[in-house]
């Protein structure tokens, strides 16, 4: 199962505050122990919300929202996707992440194409899922 795990923005990630150089560091040793484990499908860090927008559809309305947001509780300042056999695997290599006090994460499990009743859209998005599998594996 593939899972993506949150992590909460704080006051520091949107403010643009990077991380200190032991803390990347203890990181990508984390992050090497996932590879090796074969669980790490990606991660990565984002920047502040001062750097985004978000899109309102409302019909046929697109409305362009640009950042800073304010409900920093509900933002996202990094992310990886695992793969692992279960959310409780997930859980216990979560727990071993390099995070001081004021860290929150969350994981959400992926809904995967199985979990859908057979039809034409599923046997499309199978079709897709396959050729962006071939062209990871050309790159």
């Amino acid at each position: 199962m593939r899972i993506m795990v949150l992590v909460k923005a704080t006051a520091d990630s949107e403010a643009g505050k990077l991380p200190e150089e032991k803390l990347f560091a203890d990181m990508g040793k984390f992050n090497a122990e996932l590879v090796k484990a074969g669980l790490l499908l990606d991660a990565s860090g984002l920047k502040p919300t001062s750097a985004a927008a978000r899109l309102r559809f409302d019909g046929k309305t697109r409305t362009v929202i640009d950042g800073p947001f304010t409900e920093s509780k509900e933002l996202v300042s990094g992310y990886w996707i695992l793969q692992v056999k279960s959310k409780e695997e997930a859980i216990e290599w979560m727990k071993r992440a390099p995070f001081d006090g004021g860290v929150e994460i969350e994981l959400r499990p992926f809904y995967e194409l199985d979990d859908f009743a057979p039809g034409p859209a599923i046997d499309k998005a199978r079709a897709l899922e396959k050729e962006l599998m071939g062209q990871k594996a050309s790159s």
